[in-house]
């Protein structure tokens, strides 16, 4: 489910998406939505690209692990700022869940073809800043932005 607020004067927009868990028939919509949002208002296509990445990996993290939460993605001139939050088991050893293929996924999530350890590490790739908090019992909040450089792409206008 998507909640819009839109401020158009500012040329800022944001979105935020409640996802919930083990819901695969809707998983990856918010992501879908996400970038369909990202086009229409004209966000340079490296910067959907990443942003799209981000988005897919963290949706899925919170379908896969938590007992639900939200994506919120708010965008201005400068960036895109991403915030995943969610009502989960937590993280115990962040170090850990960071190293590429390491995976805490239960047998039915592998059966489903998920697991394989790159969601975290992922999401860090494709961001300019990369920010994760955990509590262990009460959730997990991770923190992207993805830096717009239009006029790097434009030639330093």
């Amino acid at each position: 489910m998507m909640i819009q607020d839109t401020v158009s004067e500012t040329n800022k927009f944001r979105f935020v998406y409640l996802i919930k868990p083990r819901d695969f028939s809707n998983a990856g919509d918010a992501s879908a939505n996400v970038k369909a949002e990202l086009q229409k208002h004209g966000i340079e296509p490296d910067v959907i690209r990443r942003v799209s990445i981000i988005c897919f990996e963290a949706e899925m993290n919170i379908v896969l692990y938590t007992k639900g939460g939200k994506l919120i993605v708010e965008v201005d001139d400068q960036k895109v700022d991403i915030l995943a939050l969610d009502k989960g088991p937590g993280i115990e050893d962040i170090e850990l869940v960071m190293t590429p293929g390491y995976s805490t996924a239960p047998e039915w999530a592998l059966e489903y073809g998920f697991g394989a350890g790159m969601g975290l590490p992922n999401i860090k790739n494709n961001s300019d800043v990369f920010e994760i908090e955990s509590e262990v019992g009460k959730g997990t909040i991770v923190h992207s932005i993805v830096y717009r450089r239009k006029n790097e792409i434009k030639g330093n206008n």
